[in-house]
């Protein structure tokens, strides 16, 4: 099944990390979100967030791992997701997302599937997830 929706990010919060002994040109960050999801997916998740960005260049890569909470279609549960991508000033490329195994609960126990993530030119950041259940 095919599940899309929309989401914001209701918080984003840096984390304090040690220094690193090795600098590159683009630094590393850690940072937790929190978003909610509208739509065939809805919800909310926190996310453990890590990134090397070259802000300036806007170029970078990202790592994510959610912890949602909500429904896909009417299937209500919790499951963990992982993504990442790599942005390179104006598009991302080296997309991956993937549903944790064995992390559903409830309705989605037995998750599978997987997903990507679409961030529109005025900013509307998209989702779907193309997911099996037992």
């Amino acid at each position: 099944m095919r599940a899309s929706g929309t989401f914001t990010v209701a918080e984003f919060t840096p984390v304090a990390v040690p220094a690193a002994d090795i600098e590159t040109a683009a630094g590393v960050g850690v940072a937790t979100m929190r978003k909610q999801f509208e739509g065939e997916i809805a919800g909310r998740s926190t996310t453990l967030f890590t990134a090397a960005y070259d802000q300036a260049a806007g170029v970078g890569t990202y790592l994510a791992m959610e912890s949602f909470a909500g429904r896909l279609h009417d299937a209500e549960g919790t499951f963990n997701f992982a993504h990442s991508a790599t942005t390179l000033g104006t598009g991302r490329d080296g997309e991956y997302f993937v549903v944790v195994p064995g992390s559903g609960t409830a309705d989605l126990a037995g998750i599978t599937g997987t997903g990507g993530i679409v961030i529109d030119e005025d900013g509307t950041h998209r989702i779907h997830l193309d997911y099996q259940l037992p």
